[in-house]
């Protein structure tokens, strides 16, 4: 297994960014001849950080390497920052636009990954299953399959929020550097509710989804909240929730299922 830092000139960002990337390309035959993973082409996972985290969490909090050697999964960490994976007007830095299509397109041009959109998937914990779910969905022409795990679905609070507000996390600037107006972000295709009625509207195929969250995590409610927005609206969903807090802990009882489900 490859284990690669990269640091390239985005477009995107207008300016040089970084990714992991995971390859599992150096299997011995003995091993990859008894893993049925290996009778097929190798598939894409993006996987997104969360707030205030970086490139390395995954390597560092998760299985990560282990689970890509096992399922023959090239896995890209690109860091987001704390960008909530959505393009900045004010500061030109277009981060939907750099997961969502241009660490693809270099990866598949650089190290001869599939170029189909059904052997790429995205996921994320956080923010980054936010990111996960909005990407997947905003380049669905990229993406087959989402994993958003303990998602920062927090587009509905906005609204309520007033510039003297003490939020624990960060204050009211931050969000609204991030999100634009928060009177209106609901309304606007930042929303991945906003997205899915867009592309149902259009007759357009959506990409699969995987949700878990903890029942303890201060993130169940907005989880339990737009699982059922894709009942409603007849999007399948595999949906898990069980005992667990929002940390690595819970993340790490569900990385692997959603792999599994990623790749069939």
């Amino acid at each position: 297994m490859a284990l690669m830092h990269v640091t390239y000139f985005s477009q995107a960002l207008a300016g040089q960014n970084e990714f992991l990337l995971v390859l599992p390309n150096d299997v011995p035959p003995f091993m990859a001849g008894m893993n049925p993973h290996y009778q097929r082409p190798m598939k894409t996972l993006v996987l997104l950080h969360g707030y205030n985290g970086g490139t390395y969490d995954w390597i560092t909090g998760s299985s990560i390497q282990e689970l890509a050697v096992q399922y023959n999964l090239a896995v890209i960490m690109p860091n987001g920052r704390n960008s909530f994976y959505l393009d900045r007007e004010p500061t030109g830095e277009k981060y939907a636009a750099f997961v969502g299509e241009e660490v693809l397109d270099y990866t598949r041009r650089t190290f001869g990954l599939s170029a189909k959109a059904e052997d790429t998937f995205i996921g994320g914990y956080s923010m980054g299953g936010f990111g996960a779910l909005r990407t997947g969905l905003a380049f669905s022409k990229n993406y087959s399959k989402i994993a958003a795990l303990s998602s920062a679905l927090i587009i509905p609070q906005l609204k309520n929020m007033k510039p003297e507000d003490q939020n624990p996390m960060a204050n009211y600037a931050y969000y609204a550097n991030i999100f634009g107006d928060l009177q209106t972000a609901e309304q606007r295709d930042c929303n991945p509710e906003v997205l899915i009625r867009r592309k149902l509207e259009a007759g357009e195929k959506l990409p699969e989804i995987f949700m878990a969250c903890g029942t303890e995590d201060f993130l169940i409610e907005p989880n339990r909240a737009f699982r059922d927005f894709l009942s409603k609206n007849g999007v399948p969903c595999v949906y898990h929730e069980s005992a667990g807090m929002h940390n690595w802990k819970f993340w790490n009882e569900y990385l692997e299922p959603a792999i599994a489900w990623m790749v069939g």
